[in-house]
């Protein structure tokens, strides 16, 4: 299967995709142009067990509707078919958002799930609240790499064979992403620990040996991705893969990257986000291996495969339109119009560089907390915004906006924070935000009031790993500023002594992301406004209900030399 796999890195080479192919420097993208997508099945799978996932659906809850659709047509082909999930179910759209996570277990439940991973979206609600909706799900869920600070025990079982009717017996083992710690705020995350560095590799072998005696195929089920940022800490799938043996395929999810072979031919597949595609693995019952694994587009005119789809569960549609029309009979309501197009994208986007998005939200967070009359502590002159660019999570097109559009942009329940800071210890969260820019970045700032430089043909002076309430992060300090400089704070000359009042989201003062600084900071309070009511708020009476001309573009806070 390698050597098949490597022939077909070999076409892809010969039809003139990525040249980062022949080098030791993918990217998503060059994953993504190596993926086997189809736009149909074959008729007969008569033999054969088939396993359809899915990953970072992040809300899409009508794609339960496509997958079970899906599940049927397999079974009518003669195929034995489960459904796994590699994590980010619970949280990214409003139709979860607003019952934390539960609408997502509902819905894989009546999609007829077999069994799930967690990704780091399933701790934005806080971990007792995870708890309580696994409680509620039909299917097992793994996860092997993260305990109990109280007793050291796997918070969930690292592994699990399920067996078909067939007699094929598939071990499938789960992990999640260490980069967890710093993705969702750390107040959710006490009493866990995540298993970072070797131990993650330790913990993903000793799953894999708990059965693979026992395993006729063994799966891994994880939430790590291929992205560049998750590369320096060897955090990824492809890494996972090299390091971890006795595994037949890992079904990846985290950096929403479609692909079905990783950069050296790898048995790793990912569906990419919100049901962007459904991924198929054939597995034969008499030979017990992998035969053929690929992509479906959800999403497609082809009248034959629309068809294949189009043949839904009725009750899975029907339950999905009871909480569609639930949720949009309150958040569809229209509170304002946009005269511009508002980036939500990634890369290049609010993760690599200013945006309008950005600076419309960091300037709607510091308006809500200046309206009120400002921090005691500063005068409003020393008050600045920052919001991770990782956080914004989707565009709004000009024409009307609903509430609905905010929370899709702004998803995550984060509220308002005010961090005290030095200017010298601005600095440091700039520096460390930015370390490895232009590559993307979650922590990106995304800022208000600062007038900044960032220089990246310098390097990042990397010092040590920063320590999150006692527990390594995936972030290291600057050992010195080499890349920021600060030109000005509300046009007013920068002064590394004083004391500056910046105002975020929770999340990112309690030093999630790269802001580590934050939370060693003790001069801190929440305001508890909602993030996105803090932006609407701004936008409907700031803005007088009307996103204009002067967010048409970024407004030139940041100067990027490359």
């Amino acid at each position: 299967m390698k050597k098949l796999l490597s022939l077909f890195l070999c076409l892809c080479l010969v039809l003139g995709l990525p040249a980062a192919f022949a080098e030791d420097t993918w990217t998503p993208a060059d994953f993504t142009a190596a993926a086997d997508i189809r736009m149909k099945i074959a008729d007969d799978y008569t033999g054969k067990t088939v396993l359809l996932h899915s990953n970072d659906v992040h809300g899409q809850i009508d794609g339960y509707t496509r997958i079970a659709g899906l599940r049927t047509r397999f079974e009518e082909a003669g195929a034995t078919v489960l459904l796994a999930d590699a994590g980010d179910f619970s949280q990214g759209d409003v139709y979860v958002n607003v019952n934390k996570g539960g609408a997502a277990i509902e819905m894989m439940n009546a999609a007829g799930y077999d069994i799930a991973a967690l990704g780091n979206h399933e701790f934005d609600f806080g971990y007792p609240q995870l708890k309580e909706n696994l409680s509620k799900a039909e299917f097992p869920v793994l996860c092997g790499d993260i305990r109990l600070d109280e007793t050291g025990e796997l918070i969930l079982p690292a592994s699990k064979i399920i067996e078909t009717k067939d007699g094929l017996r598939l071990g499938f083992f789960g992990l999640d992403t260490p980069e967890t710690v710093t993705k969702v705020n750390p107040v959710l995350l006490r009493g866990i620990t995540f298993s970072t560095f070797e131990k993650l590799y330790e913990d993903g072998q000793a799953a894999v040996d708990a059965v693979r005696e026992e395993a006729d195929l063994v799966i891994g089920l994880v939430h790590l991705g291929v992205d560049i940022e998750s590369k320096k800490n060897n955090y990824r799938s492809v890494d996972l893969w090299n390091r971890v043996s006795g595994i037949d395929l890992l079904i990846d999810g985290h950096s929403h990257t479609p692909m079905t072979v990783g950069e050296n031919g790898e048995m790793i597949q990912s569906t990419g986000t919100k049901f962007q595609y459904i991924g198929v693995v054939v597995i034969d019952n008499e030979s017990k291996a992998i035969e053929d694994h690929f992509l479906l587009p959800v999403h497609t005119e082809d009248s034959l495969y629309t068809h294949t789809l189009n043949a839904a569960d009725e009750e899975v549609t029907a339950k999905a339109q009871s909480i569609t029309d639930e949720v949009d009979r309150i958040y569809n309501a229209v509170f304002a119009t946009s005269e511009v197009d508002l980036n939500g994208e990634k890369a290049p986007g609010n993760r690599t560089e200013e945006t309008n998005s950005g600076d419309l939200i960091a300037d709607g967070i510091v308006w809500s907390v200046l309206k009120e009359g400002g921090p005691e502590q500063v005068e409003p002159n020393a008050v600045v915004g920052i919001v991770n660019g990782g956080g914004i999570r989707a565009p709004i097109t000009a024409g009307e906006v609903t509430r609905k559009d905010i929370n899709r942009v702004l998803p995550f329940g984060n509220t308002v924070a005010v961090v005290y800071l030095t200017g010298s210890e601005l600095l440091e969260v700039l520096e460390a935000s930015t370390y490895c820019t232009p590559e993307a970045l979650g922590g990106f700032p995304q800022t208000s009031g600062i007038r900044w430089t960032l220089d990246t043909t310098k390097p990042y002076d990397q010092g040590e790993l920063y320590i999150q309430d006692g527990k390594e992060t995936s972030y290291y300090a600057p050992a010195s500023i080499q890349r920021v400089t600060i030109e000005s704070i509300n046009g007013e000359p920068f002064d590394p002594k004083a004391v500056y009042a910046v105002v975020t989201n929770n999340f990112c003062a309690a030093g999630g992301d790269t802001y580590n600084v934050f939370a060693r900071n003790i001069s801190t309070f929440d305001t508890g406004i909602p993030v996105d009511e803090a932006v609407m708020e701004y936008i409907a009476v700031e803005l007088d209900g009307r996103i204009d001309s002067r967010y048409a573009e970024s407004q030139g806070r940041m100067t990027v030399i490359k």
